[in-house]
């Protein structure tokens, strides 16, 4: 059973999309989170529905029989915190998150609030394990799955 994604990858201007960022931590940090995901996929940034910058894609299948195709990596620079995706799941990185510096996390999302406060060389760590992890092939471990 393929599903449709409602977020997707499109030709949106990603400059165009840092340019309505008004928060000038959220802007600065989107710069940065840019070099680090391109310097860790080989990805050019996308833009995946309104406000998600993507790297690369992955395809993932379910015990379910649930699939499609969803970022490998991505960030959003959201008003209250930059927000970092991690498709396969946040527990999956919780001895590294313990060394990122300030940070909040839910299921799949890393909350960083001003990357000068954290360590961006576990950032970076986190992000490519994560990535490898995804695109290794067809992906069938749902993060809440791991979480338990």
């Amino acid at each position: 059973m393929a599903t449709d994604n409602k977020t997707r990858p499109h030709d949106g201007d990603v400059d165009a999309f840092l340019a309505t960022v008004t928060h000038m931590v959220r802007r600065r940090d989107a710069d940065t989170l840019i070099a680090l995901m391109q310097r860790v996929t080989g990805e050019p940034p996308v833009m995946w529905g309104p406000s998600i910058i993507g790297f690369g894609q992955y395809h993932y299948e379910y015990a379910s029989g649930r699939q499609g195709d969803a970022g490998a990596a991505g960030f959003s620079p959201r008003k209250a915190a930059s927000t970092v995706y991690l498709p396969d799941g946040t527990a999956a990185h919780q001895e590294l998150l313990d060394r990122l510096g300030p940070h909040t996390t839910s299921l799949v999302c890393v909350y960083l609030k001003d990357l000068s406060t954290n360590d961006l060389d576990v950032l970076e760590e986190i992000v490519r394990r994560s990535y490898a992890a995804v695109t290794a092939g067809t992906f069938t471990q749902r993060a809440r799955d791991s979480a338990s």
